[in-house]
């Protein structure tokens, strides 16, 4: 039996009780399913993955529970990398390509599978056990589904210490135990496996883009929740703002991709203000920087900037006019065969002129942008690579990344941004505390670029009468 926890109000389990759960259960197996809409499309990266390492044995783990507190757990999100290469999502799942001596690969997934009705486990095991958490698919199921052999992961680290010779590389962080089962402790030679992993991500299948494409739509529908209820937001906080997009992000998809930047005010000049705990008042801005993750965990990643009585006062407007334009030369520069840089680049040459132009920064332009002064103001870089993590595809070789080649099927983020810090004495009074980014998830396409979450407004005019249409009564 399962050791019970300490102060159980049952701290002993009868023989009789034993007996009496280990029958009359019916049997739930399922047999009818069919492969997963993912999985030809997961086969056809394992293979791409497993021509790059030949001969070598590659183990991708999915991860393990987190303890948040005492013994409750934070919920469960796989790696990226496992589930790019499968589809699954259990922890304490691994996926291993074992080299064969034809040089190819024979990939198996290792999951738990179901709970066992002899043992206790599966109604005292409250970590695991399914009368607890939920039924887990039965490895005849997971196999059907996921279209791999699938066997049970309490016997992968014997059968890796067991298994033949072979160099051997592991995606390390995210399992200890099986680090230590591998024994590997050729750190380059495991970078080296993320490294291709994250490269494989670069450009989207159409199964993938098709992916983002819910995310984005449930993004939109998400900030449309959040303007009808800027009302209700007004009497209480910006939490309201981030339950109101967390809502629509549960009920279309499995959650938010990152913590939602809900930040109203000065708080608009934070980057990443996920506090969330800020009052809502007219006159100001909303800055909202949200994204839905779509159940198969790729994510959006969108900003707005709001006015929150609907209409954007004369400074107001000439900042988020500015943004608007810096971020439009930006989405122009997304083509096939530009370099990466160009829309950073354009978006931030725009930003100098304007703030040079407002008497901000001393010009000329030209010697701003090359010092980067701008950044005072502007912060961050202008966009990033977007999939199964919001900064999708972070360990790319710079070379293949930031210093690469736009391609059809990568999609990206142009977000341009102005910050004016409360504190800042260098800008007028009036500047200080506005802050102001807009995003938009971007697919290179073979002649251009497509704007996934058009769905949403941008120019300022667009904008206010969006909102009136949102927030008047009904």
């Amino acid at each position: 039996m399962s050791k019970g926890r300490k102060n159980s109000l049952y701290p002993n389990v009868s023989d009789e009780l034993a007996a009496l759960m280990k029958t009359g259960w019916a049997d739930t197996e399922r047999r009818d399913l069919e492969p997963a809409e993912q999985t030809p499309y997961a086969a056809k990266r394992r293979a791409a993955l497993a021509a790059r390492f030949p001969g070598e044995r590659l183990v991708i783990p999915a991860g393990n529970l987190k303890v948040r507190a005492n013994d409750s757990h934070y919920p469960f999100r796989p790696s990226s990398e496992y589930v790019h290469l499968t589809g699954d999502q259990t922890e304490d799942a691994v996926l291993v390509l074992e080299p064969l001596a034809d040089g190819g690969h024979e990939a198996t997934a290792y999951l738990l599978p179901r709970s066992d009705r002899e043992s206790g486990e599966f109604w005292q095991g409250a970590a695991k056990g399914e009368l607890w958490v939920g039924r887990r698919n039965s490895l005849a199921e997971a196999a059907t589904l996921l279209g791999l052999p699938c066997r049970d992961v309490r016997r992968v680290a014997d059968e890796l210490r067991a298994a033949r010779q072979a160099p051997t590389r592991i995606v390390r962080g995210y399992d200890a135990e099986l680090e230590a089962a591998v024994g590997n402790t050729d750190e380059e030679r495991d970078t080296g496996l993320k490294t291709a992993l994250s490269e494989m991500r670069l450009v989207k299948d159409e199964w993938e883009i098709g992916e983002l494409r819910k995310a984005c739509d449930s993004t939109v529908r998400g900030f449309t929740d959040v303007v009808r209820e800027l009302a209700t937001a007004v009497a209480t906080s910006e939490r309201w703002i981030e339950g109101t997009f967390f809502r629509r992000a549960r009920l279309e998809g499995n959650d938010v991709g990152y913590g939602s930047i809900c930040a109203a005010g000065e708080h608009a000049t934070i980057m990443h203000w996920v506090r969330n705990d800020g009052d809502v008042r007219p006159g100001e801005l909303l800055l909202l920087d949200a994204g839905v993750e779509t159940r198969t965990l790729y994510t959006a990643d969108v900003t707005r900037t709001l006015p929150i009585d609907g209409t954007f006062t004369p400074l107001q407007r000439k900042i988020y006019d500015a943004v608007y334009e810096a971020q439009q030369a930006g989405i122009d520069a997304v083509r096939p065969g530009a370099r990466y840089r160009d829309f950073h680049e354009a978006a931030q040459r725009y930003l100098a002129d304007k703030l040079v132009e407002w008497g901000l920064l001393e010009g000329p332009a030209e010697r701003v942008y090359e010092l980067a002064l701008q950044r005072r103001f502007t912060m961050a870089g202008t966009g990033h690579m977007l999939g199964l993590d919001v900064h999708d595809c972070a360990t790319a070789r710079t070379e293949a990344y930031v210093d690469g080649t736009l391609e059809p099927g990568m999609v990206l983020t142009v977000e341009p941004g102005l910050y004016f810090q409360p504190d800042d004495l260098t800008v007028p009074a009036e500047y200080r505390g506005i802050g102001v980014r807009i995003e938009d998830d971007i697919l290179v396409t073979a002649d251009g670029n497509e704007n996934l979450t058009a769905g949403l407004p941008r120019a300022s005019a667009e904008v206010e009468a969006w909102m009136r249409e949102l927030m008047a009564p009904r």
